[in-house]
């Protein structure tokens, strides 16, 4: 049996030297808002996972009194947008004229679909007290035969999403099928995505019947394929391998994937197969032409590149 070994911290990325893993991404920082988040996808060896074409982990951060996210109103095409909490509150407000916060163990689901514009923001009562803040923000690329349909906003209360418990083990179905249960939340194409929470010593399959499959890490570490995978590593795994996770102790992590979608071009908050769509959108913004969000005028410029 090959021994457990470390992966290399000091890379970006590396080919992992197990059986079945192809990946192992390191994140790079971005600011969001006044905050930093850790960025895996899109990755330059790695463009995407399934139908999932953006990965962002934000925080854990701690927000004193005064201080939040800001995230002025901006548009999206093409694509959905997920957001899931382990920590803290988010305002959410898009063109549809939707206000929504969403807590730990919710799930907004907004399509864009043709085009939709919103913002996100720390609510006055946050401000006032302070928070920390900690969740996951992906992207899913629609199909072709989706991506101009009219935008859509969904919120899923934590009650609504489907969980599985194995004694301490948690795993709980944000999106897609995955381990005999099916969420509610609306999706255009198969995919999985599951929060998983391991005790020390526990163990679990990755859903196998998905062409293109990945763990995210944001506590913890498990062994893997021969190799220690642990907090921030997200694991890219080869088609048709399976997949045992060994938790050597407390362990949060998702798992996600889905059917590989066709190319996909990606352009700011922009998602499309055709680059002229692309082109399109971005003199759409540049000539007001979106819907503006009620009650939040404010806006982000198209970035010069």
């Amino acid at each position: 049996m090959m021994g457990e070994s470390a992966i290399n911290e000091k890379d970006d990325y590396t080919v992992a030297p197990a059986d079945g893993i192809s990946l192992r991404i390191k994140p790079r920082e971005r600011d969001l808002g006044g905050f930093s988040v850790r960025r895996y996808l899109p990755h330059p060896r790695q463009r995407k996972v399934g139908p999932f074409v953006f990965f962002d982990h934000m925080g854990p951060a701690e927000f004193a009194p005064g201080a939040g996210i800001d995230v002025r109103p901006h548009p999206h095409i093409g694509l959905a947008t997920v957001t899931y909490l382990y920590d803290g509150e988010i305002r959410h407000r898009d063109s549809l004229g939707v206000v929504q916060d969403i807590k730990p163990g919710e799930v907004n689901w907004m399509t864009a679909g043709r085009g939709i514009v919103h913002s996100e923001r720390t609510s006055e009562e946050k401000l006032a007290s302070g928070q920390r803040l900690n969740g996951l923000q992906v992207w899913v690329g629609l199909p072709e035969d989706a991506e101009e349909v009219e935008p859509e906003f969904f919120h899923y209360s934590a009650a609504d999403i489907p969980e599985l418990l194995q004694g301490e083990q948690r795993l709980r179905v944000i999106a897609g099928e995955a381990f005999g249960r099916t969420s509610p939340v609306k999706t255009y194409s198969p995919l999985f995505y599951v929060d998983a929470w391991l005790p020390t010593g526990s163990s679990v399959s990755v859903p196998g019947e998905y062409v293109e499959r990945a763990i995210y890490l944001l506590s913890g570490s498990v062994s893997c394929g021969g190799l220690v995978a642990e907090s921030q590593d997200m694991l890219v795994f080869e088609a048709g391998h399976e997949v045992e996770l060994v938790a050597r102790e407390d362990t949060s992590l998702v798992m996600f994937g889905g059917d590989p979608l066709s190319q996909r071009h990606v352009y700011w908050n922009f998602v499309s197969s055709s680059r002229e769509r692309l082109e399109q959108a971005k003199l759409d913004w540049r000539e007001n032409r979106f819907p503006p969000v009620p009650g939040d005028d404010e806006f982000i410029p198209l970035p010069d590149s």
